[in-house]
């Protein structure tokens, strides 16, 4: 949603990430022993413990960072008190529809007071071990251990069987309680994942190096009935809310209003996929709590959106009916073509997003994706740094989230649509894919310009001019009018590509592959012995004589509009797709233009989709996706030329 993050107090960040005693030192045993000790010295079932971390965090640690909903640790524990989110204006018109003013979303009034006890708990784990909140927050195995104390706590408060070696299925209650939710079907979605993963069974390397393990355990049963005791609120489902089944959704509506003058809000109607096709799910994230962005939602002079998700629990709110059209990805051709999801979160100071949320989005993603037939690729399910510019002065101007830090991998690996290889290194076309935790670009700009971020996994990967980590990084005039070079700043991607983007090869040389990229050559490092991408196969465009104009939405060309209609004119931006070029194919689609921009649709040609004989090709241009005219390029197989 936000193209800044909020601001963290620095001292408590660093203070956290630099905390001496962190488990890779204190716990020469292993994070495995970490959790054993943890299950005897709280009372709580060793296999309870495991799973409710994987669901938290995946049993990383983060690097002491906080999560997005301010959890730290292994276990999550919540330190709401240590984060002051704040929402500074954009500038890009959420709208992005030359035919009627901008919408741009401004500063929102200060967030709520965060005191509930589901955003403080590293509080109550504090009071029952007795260890400073600084150590809990930053010594992975004192985390566990409050983690832990946490659930015992819980499981005596239900007057339940306690004891590490007691009955897991007993501890549903207090495994619910622990997602911090408030209603009754977001506890037991998340003490049902909780158990599905016990037994399932887990086993992977942590963030740190550490290599943990979950035996399945296939015949546990959760006693469910401990969740009535939890005295939680139940949630109404309306007819025709559009979430899967098995997730904790409520129907929070954006208001549809007249604001006066002309002016209506929050979004516009219309009768998709009948009326015009759905390609895109945009990802965001807020850049504010849930509670705020759920205030803001409900305004009708601000923005929409269509779903947001909380952090801590997974749970989802729909706002928008799918076959309206939300205002949230600043370009109107894409919002009249997607649904656009927020996730609870800020694209820097929240380094990490919590496993909960991953879960819920990627069922809601594949829901949706069933249901309006988008494919579950990363030229459909795009991030909000994804979607282009409509004309050259608002390129800079477009918001950069769900940011780094957002694990496309995983995301699309819970979406069982992980990336494949389809190719060779002859075949032309290469999909990034790094490894999460092992990719540690030295960003800048989490807590201050210039600064340095802490040390985390990252889902993208940086680009040189030529094969050598000290090269300069490439130009993108968009975002720096005056030629300079790209910089680490997290907010500046102009050289830069995310996993599951797939490009044009455009050279090899030793661990080195260059792609095309924004006009230019740009080289990532690609080693054989661990590459940072995947060889696939695809097709090509390639310019049909010395240049080919790129755009940043798809509109049909003047002779289509109906009389009364006026033209949205087809900009080109101020990028240069040169003879020599080539550039991955994601779509192929018809020129169109959606026509809103009355609350009643008395406006002539008024809730109508104006179709041309303009087709488009949709390229991997640069880090965001853009159109070129089908007459001006040719489409070929990508093996035909390549490098």
């Amino acid at each position: 949603m936000r193209t800044r993050a909020a601001t963290v107090i620095a001292a408590v960040v660093l203070g956290a990430a630099a905390v001496p005693g962190t488990a890779a030192t204190a716990a020469p045993a292993g994070r495995q022993q970490d959790f054993a000790d943890a299950s005897v010295s709280a009372g709580v079932p060793q296999d309870v413990v495991l799973a409710v971390s994987y669901l938290e965090s995946r049993w990383d640690t983060n690097r002491g960072l906080p999560s997005t909903s301010a959890g730290f640790g292994p276990m999550h524990l919540t330190d709401a008190a240590a984060v002051a989110p704040a929402r500074p204006a954009a500038t890009e018109d959420a709208r992005g529809d030359d035919a009627r003013p901008g919408r741009v979303e401004g500063p929102a009034a200060a967030p709520p007071a965060l005191a509930t006890a589901a955003l403080q708990t590293l509080d109550r784990a504090a009071a029952l071990t007795g260890v400073d909140k600084t150590v809990l927050r930053g010594d992975a195995r004192v985390n566990i251990r409050g983690g832990a104390a946490l659930l015992a706590s819980y499981q005596r408060d239900l007057g339940a069987p306690g004891g590490a070696d007691s009955d897991p299925a007993a501890w549903y209650g207090a495994v619910a309680r622990y997602s911090g939710a408030d209603t009754a079907d977001a506890a037991a979605q998340f003490a049902d994942e909780v158990y599905a993963t016990m037994r399932e069974g887990a086993d992977r390397v942590t963030d740190d190096g550490q290599r943990v393990t979950l035996a399945a355990r296939s015949s546990v049963r959760p006693q469910t009935s401990w969740l009535s005791r939890l005295g939680l609120r139940h949630v109404a489902r309306p007819d025709g809310l559009e979430c899967p089944v098995e997730l904790p959704c409520e129907w929070i509506p954006a208001p549809y209003e007249d604001l006066g003058g002309g002016d209506y809000g929050n979004h516009d109607l219309s009768d998709r996929p009948a009326r015009q096709r759905v390609q895109y799910i945009v990802i965001h994230d807020t850049e504010a709590t849930y509670d705020t962005t759920i205030g803001l939602v409900q305004d009708p002079a601000y923005v929409s959106w269509n779903y947001t998700i909380r952090s801590a629990d997974g749970h989802v709110a729909q706002h928008v009916k799918t076959k309206d059209v939300a205002w949230h990805a600043g370009n109107w051709y894409v919002n009249a073509t997607s649904v656009g999801i927020e996730h609870e979160g800020f694209a820097a100071e929240g380094a990490w997003y919590t496993e909960a949320m991953y879960r819920s989005s990627a069922k809601l993603v594949r829901y949706l994706a069933g249901r309006l037939g988008i494919p579950l690729d990363r030229n459909h399910i795009i991030g909000h740094d994804n979607v282009p510019g409509t004309v050259p002065s608002g390129v800079r101007g477009m918001h950069w989230d769900p940011g780094p830090y957002w694990d496309w991998d995983h995301y699309l690996d819970l979406m069982h649509a992980p990336i494949r290889s389809t190719g060779s290194a002859h075949t032309g076309l290469v999909t990034i894919d790094p490894a999460y935790d092992a990719n540690r670009p030295a960003y800048t700009g989490c807590t201050a310009a210039g600064v340095t971020c802490p040390d985390h996994g990252s889902s993208q990967l940086i680009l040189h001019t030529a094969p050598s980590a000290t090269s300069p990084l490439l130009v993108d005039i968009g975002l720096h009018p005056d030629g300079s070079a790209s910089t680490m700043a997290l907010s500046d991607h102009g050289s830069r590509v995310a996993t599951g983007q797939t490009y044009a090869v455009a050279g090899r040389e030793g661990d080195w592959t260059a792609i095309w990229y924004l006009g230019q050559k740009g080289w990532f490092y690609n080693p054989p012995a661990a590459p940072t991408a995947k060889w696939t196969t695809g097709l090509v465009a390639v310019p049909k004589r010395d240049t080919a104009p790129v755009y940043g939405r798809a509109y049909p060309e003047q002779s289509a509009y109906p009389a009364g209609v006026p033209y949205q004119a087809i900009t080109p931006l101020q990028y240069t797709f040169a003879a020599g070029q080539r550039y991955a194919v994601g779509n192929i689609v018809q020129g169109e233009y959606y026509r809103a921009v009355t609350l009643d649709g008395s406006s002539p040609g008024d809730w109508t989709v104006i179709r041309g004989n303009t087709w488009y090709a949709q390229i991997q241009f640069g880090h965001r996706l853009m159109y070129v005219n089908l007459a001006d390029v040719q489409l070929l197989p990508s093996p035909i030329g390549a490098p």
